[in-house]
């Protein structure tokens, strides 16, 4: 790790009882009650981690789910409690549920590949024949997937299997969706104002101690989401062209191209410092066009000690 970027932490706060390492999110543990979630500078794709980090990803990322959350926190309600430094978020402790509620709007990235091959029906939600790529549902589709380990590529499920396996109960599911289609109405609103299209997007929840169901993790950012440009989309739709897109498949795309897309004894792209300045660079017009506003770059000339101070400081107020 250089000092303009983090890849790994290895703090120990006072009353800390555990550590989870996630393929971007560090989370400590503090007695039981608090979860401080770190950022790092991390990028996965195909759920494979890059060998190196990309510097002010984990800003972006955090700063825009903790502007999301307080956006959204009058619909549902979330886990936040702060945000001390510009890569962590403070939240409540809460039991994950074990799936990811997926939501599309349009036929792309995942679903777009499996209605290639011919798949009509994805998540047991049936699609109809003649859509082309990119091309808007008549109404947004929920398909879930299971939350795999580290390491394990996230399964498609249906609402019908995680209700009968017991992976969730029927009460909660239905909150789970309804929080879901809530969440979407207003993430596709917000980007309207931004001349964007909110085109998917991932939520992830999980119960308080008291029995409450929240909104947890990261919301609408470009590694849980996909954006269009609203402006041309019809017109490249019209001409079979594929559309200006704000998300991680650039990067995706970039592997692809070059022969990996996470598959058993394939190996990832040499990244040169090039290409990874390219890709931070591409991060924060990402921030600044969903955001509206400029982004403002944190002091990194010792990014762990700089975290570090500021949780410290934050878990001496409680």
């Amino acid at each position: 790790m250089n000092n303009n970027t983090i890849t790994k932490t290895n703090f120990e706060f006072p009353n800390q009882k555990s550590v989870y390492r996630g393929k971007v999110r560090e989370v400590y543990n503090i007695n039981d009650e608090l979860l401080i979630m770190i950022a790092t500078d991390r990028l996965s794709a195909f759920d494979v981690i890059m060998p190196k980090g990309i510097p002010y990803k984990g800003q972006i990322l955090n700063q825009i789910a903790t502007s999301f959350m307080k956006k959204t926190e009058d619909i549902v309600p979330n886990w936040l409690v702060a945000s001390p430094d510009p890569n962590v978020a403070v939240g409540y402790i809460c039991e994950p549920f074990k799936v990811e509620m997926v939501i599309r709007g349009y036929l792309a990235g995942h679903a777009a590949r499996e209605y290639a091959l011919g798949k009509r029906t994805l998540c047991g939600v049936s699609l109809p024949d003649g859509l082309k790529e990119n091309d808007k549902f008549s109404e947004p589709i929920i398909t879930p997937s299971t939350k795999e380990d580290l390491g394990l590529h996230d399964v498609d499920i249906s609402r019908e299997d995680i209700i009968s396996k017991r992976i969730v109960s029927e009460k909660d599911y239905l909150i789970l969706e309804k929080y879901t289609r809530a969440l979407y109405q207003r993430g596709c609103e917000i980007a309207q104002k931004q001349g964007l299209i909110l085109v998917d997007t991932k939520y992830e929840f999980g119960k308080t101690k008291d029995g409450k169901i929240v909104l947890i993790d990261e919301i609408h950012t470009p590694d849980s989401s996909r954006y269009f440009y609203s402006e041309g989309y019809e017109e490249r739709q019209q001409r079979g062209e594929s559309q200006k897109q704000l998300s991680k498949e650039f990067v995706r795309q970039w592997l692809m191209d070059n022969g990996f897309q996470g598959k058993v004894g394939q190996e990832i792209p040499v990244m040169t410092d090039e290409y990874v300045l390219s890709v931070s660079e591409r991060y924060m017009e990402l921030y600044e066009n969903i955001m509206g506003e400029a982004f403002v770059k944190a002091d990194v000339s010792n990014i762990t000690e700089r975290i570090e101070k500021n949780i410290l400081a934050f878990l001496k107020k409680k």
